[in-house]
């Protein structure tokens, strides 16, 4: 039996109207009566991911940042953490001023940028979140933060990460969450690191549990898990690796996931 499923949020849990439709909400409701906790997995910051898991009622600890931070949704304690190396926040901002590239941080899960721009504007759009102006880079980088993320035409993006690898060394852990977002964590703030962490927590063997997610930053997660599974709607890389491809996050991919492997309906 399954006991624990982490589900990604954009692309999987949520169709392209950024709706959990009462299908998948209803089917997620069924696990969780069956004892299963259902968690989020997330590049997401808690701000962010935290409304979300209100809205479909979930009350327990959900990932966010990439795998940077655990955090209670009850009382708000946080389980698990990881920040950037401070050395390495630095070598990111003094490259892309140098390249002048759209970076953002997060401080106190707050979204900070050095500028207002579309990127910046399209970004926050998308995740429904707020953003805050500080031009002093200096004051950006001399704070803690559990995610960095350069925003970027994608061949470009693919094309800086070897650089910002050799830049960084192995302290610090880089995906891609969309095509056109770069992400920077810690080299333990991984999906599949929060997904271990978790587990132990609870006191389950990873074989109980499950994965569900989209992108490559997804793939750390689906190979820890018990059940890897990809959506339809996922990157080919990620549909290789996985254990199983659902339906599309159009087509309520993620309860069809849940009908097969918890609650064992007949498809």
């Amino acid at each position: 039996m399954y006991k624990l499923i982490a589900i990604d949020i954009d692309d999987t849990l949520i169709n392209d109207s950024k709706e959990v439709t009462p299908a998948t909400q209803q089917a997620l409701e069924q696990a969780i009566a069956r004892g299963v906790i259902v968690t989020l997995a997330t590049g997401r910051a808690y701000a962010s991911a935290q409304a979300i898991a209100r809205q479909i009622g979930m009350n327990v600890p959900i990932i966010t940042y990439q795998g940077s931070l655990v955090k209670n949704l009850l009382d708000e304690k946080v389980l698990y953490e990881r920040y950037v190396p401070m050395g390495a926040v630095r070598k990111v901002f003094d490259y892309c001023m140098q390249h002048h590239l759209h970076l953002q941080t997060y401080i106190d899960d707050k979204l900070f940028a050095r500028e207002e721009n579309q990127k910046l504007i399209d970004y926050t759009t998308l995740n429904r979140t707020e953003y805050y102006i500080e031009p002093d880079v200096a004051k950006l980088a001399a704070h803690p933060t559990p995610k960095l993320l350069i925003i970027d035409d994608p061949d470009y993006l693919d094309e800086i990460a070897p650089r910002l690898r050799e830049l960084l060394g192995e302290d610090v852990h880089i995906t891609k969450s969309k095509p056109n977002f770069l992400e920077i964590m810690h080299r333990e703030g991984t999906k599949g690191h929060a997904l271990k962490f978790l587990a132990a927590h609870f006191g389950y063997d990873m074989s109980q549990t499950i994965a569900i997610g989209d992108s490559w930053n997804d793939h750390e997660m689906l190979e820890a898990a018990g059940l890897g599974v990809a959506m339809g709607n996922a990157i080919p890389a990620l549909k290789e690796l996985a254990d199983y491809v659902t339906l599309s996050n159009n087509e309520d991919g993620v309860k069809a996931a849940i009908d097969k492997f918890v609650l064992q309906l007949e498809q």
